[in-house]
């Protein structure tokens, strides 16, 4: 007797299932044969977005126009002394330098730049003393100059000769009270925005459990900048990690806390802080010398309350009192450090 071959409904469901898929996939393959292209994974959202809004070629509007940068920069010249730990942040495989002071006294061999410099297969440098050394650029050859309209104003013309040109304004981006906006410009010209959006607010986080702990200092705070024949007072306009819009420390009471100045003994005596920071610049070779070490051994430094209540604190100079991200990273570990005690 012939059993009756009926399908369950549960099978004929699973049946049209399958059927649909094969139907799909063959319209699928057709779509890829008359089209020449081969199946990609699903992108990311990071690709997503870069496929979206490709990096290069961009334009950055700029103090010189508007300036297209063809290709990811490789090869990237900083001339404006002050930029040097700004672009020591980013990820490039070569840099070119101006320094504020000479190579033998930058801080360039601490060990608050080795993170930053090791990662870098090559670092030139291209000025001292604040100075552009035009040979020394031209033999670095860039693909991507970066300068400032105030401080390279008169070889704003060279540096265009010898490559693709980004003039900041600094009276916009101004590295002297502000290198977050400057690392964030960077970010754009560089292609690494998130980058520099990453350290910004790593350094902000830095910054608030900081002043949270020293919430307690009592008195005022100065900051000395101390090298071998002269000492300058740090004034609150350049010192902003640690003031108000810091660590929010209390500056003397002194008009002169504003820009800060050359200091003689007397006149740190009439503002006679609480808290002394004596920012040395022979922090890292104390066989240099130093003009506090003379100092040290006037009556008039021994009368000071800082001294006589033992809140004086040793700290690297060139770092700490340095305007950008890398010195001030620094300083703020420094100063925590210190007014911990």
């Amino acid at each position: 007797m012939n059993k009756d071959r009926r399908i369950t409904p549960s099978f004929a469901w699973l049946a049209a299932l399958i059927g649909m898929i094969l139907m799909l996939s063959a319209c699928g393959s057709s779509a890829q044969v008359q089209s020449g292209e081969t199946a990609s994974p699903s992108p990311s959202p990071a690709s997503l977005q870069e496929t979206a809004s490709p990096a290069f070629p961009r334009t950055i509007e700029a103090a010189n126009g508007s300036i297209v940068i063809q290709k990811k920069p490789e090869r990237v010249a900083v001339v404006h002394w002050g930029y040097v730990d700004s672009l020591l942040l980013f990820d490039l495989p070569s840099v070119g330098l101006a320094l504020p002071f000479t190579k033998d006294n930058s801080a360039l061999t601490t060990e608050a730049y080795k993170p930053f410099t090791e990662k870098i297969k090559e670092i030139s440098i291209v000025g001292e003393n604040t100075t552009v050394n035009m040979e020394a650029l031209l033999q670095y050859a860039p693909d991507l100059i970066i300068a400032g309209n105030a401080v390279n104003a008169e070889v704003s013309d060279q540096l265009a000769k010898i490559a693709t040109t980004v003039v900041i304004d600094e009276a916009t981006t101004d590295v002297w009270s502000d290198w977050p906006k400057l690392v964030t410009k960077f970010g754009e010209i560089l292609g690494q925005e998130q980058a520099a959006q990453q350290f910004i607010a790593g350094y902000q986080a830095k910054v608030q459990d900081a002043k949270a702990k020293l919430a307690d200092v009592k008195g005022t705070v100065a900051f000395l900048q101390v090298r071998d024949n002269m000492i300058w007072l740090g004034g609150t306009k350049y010192l902003t990690p640690y003031y108000d819009k810091g660590l929010g420390l209390k500056a003397p009471d002194n008009t002169l806390m504003t820009d800060g100045a050359e200091m003689s003994l007397e006149g740190l005596a009439a503002l006679n802080p609480d808290h002394l920071i004596l920012g040395y610049f022979n922090y890292e070779d104390q066989s240099k010398a130093a003009l506090l070490e003379e100092w040290k051994k006037n009556p008039v430094w021994q009368k000071l309350k800082a001294v006589q209540s033992n809140q004086t604190y040793a700290v690297n100079g060139t770092l700490a009192m340095g305007y950008g991200p890398i010195g001030n990273s620094y300083g703020v570990d420094a100063v925590l450090k210190a007014l911990s005690k």
